[in-house]
């Protein structure tokens, strides 16, 4: 995997393709962990090979500017993925935004990673990117995840309503964003 971010304790990589085998060791890790919060995953999603061409299809995405994604490990262990953060459904021209991803391994909640992870992305889109809004859409009953986006400051803008299909449920999600307030002045400092 391609380094691109250091945090305190994380490292946040692109993978490629070739990084499958370790890609698909991570989503089998978590399949039960992730299944309330994602999408119903058919048992082919649990391989190798479908996880090869996930990494294929974000790679175009990538290419073509609409994606940013990043797999999370340990500085003290960079061979093990832990989790991914993205940034997906970029939008430029005069939106200037995205919708924010992230999951995290079952067995590291609650010690900060997430939070570490998010501030990182967050942070490069705004000043690598130039995005003017990123907005994070969360499951109520999701405390942990509210927690994260509540803690570095995004703000909630409302409920939507049957938002997303999750684990084969039309469920509402909690629309919460946050704004790069460096874009809201233009050249001569006053608000846009």
């Amino acid at each position: 995997m391609k380094r691109i971010l250091k945090t305190d304790r994380l490292l946040l990589s692109v993978a490629s393709p070739e990084d499958s085998a370790v890609i698909t060791s991570y989503v089998i890790r978590n399949k039960e962990f992730l299944a309330p919060w994602e999408p119903k995953r058919e048992e082919a999603f649990f391989t190798e090979e479908s996880q090869r061409a996930l990494l294929e299809a974000d790679e175009q995405m990538i290419e073509s500017g609409g994606l940013v994604k990043f797999w999370i490990s340990l500085q003290a262990d960079p061979d093990t993925v832990i989790g991914s953060v993205a940034l997906g459904n970029i939008v430029r021209g005069v939106f200037l935004s995205c919708n924010l991803g992230y999951r995290l391994d079952k067995g590291l909640l609650g010690k900060g990673y997430m939070p570490e992870a998010v501030q990182a992305i967050v942070k490069h889109g705004f000043d690598n990117l130039g995005l003017h809004r990123i907005e994070a859409n969360i499951i109520p009953r999701n405390a942990a995840s509210l927690s994260v986006i509540r803690k570095l400051g995004f703000q909630e803008e409302g409920l939507a309503k049957r938002y997303l299909k999750i684990n084969g449920k039309w469920e509402d999600h909690i629309h919460m964003v946050m704004l790069n307030d460096a874009l809201e002045c233009d050249e001569e400092g006053h608000g846009g």
